[in-house]
């Protein structure tokens, strides 16, 4: 597995830090279409550093920003339960620490 996703499927983890996963409540043309606009953003982006315009590259980022927080990758959380939220904290610093320690245990 490349990139572990926790057992409440909430996040993945990528070098040893928590990254919350899209909404899955989302319904498939609301989540293409969010990862559809979240790619055109990421291609503004590095045109805008090619082109080093700084102002087209902090409305490029807005967007990236927008369609991730549109997906609830970031901003508010998309569960109802009230957990906290552990978005870009390093695992071994959460609750998810035994679970990714057993993770990288040698298999019997």
């Amino acid at each position: 597995m490349k990139y572990p996703v926790t057992p409440d499927g909430r996040y993945m983890v990528v070098r040893g830090r928590l990254w919350r996963v899209a909404n899955p409540f989302l319904s498939e043309p609301e989540r293409a279409s969010h990862v559809q606009r979240l790619m055109s953003a990421r291609r503004e982006v590095k045109a805008a550093k090619a082109a080093s315009d700084d102002a087209r590259l902090a409305a490029a980022r807005r967007s990236v920003n927008d369609a991730k927080v549109a997906l609830g990758e970031r901003g508010p959380v998309w569960w109802q339960d009230g957990a906290r939220d552990y978005n870009r904290h390093l695992v071994k610093n959460t609750p998810y620490r035994d679970w990714y320690e057993r993770l990288n245990e040698p298999k019997a």
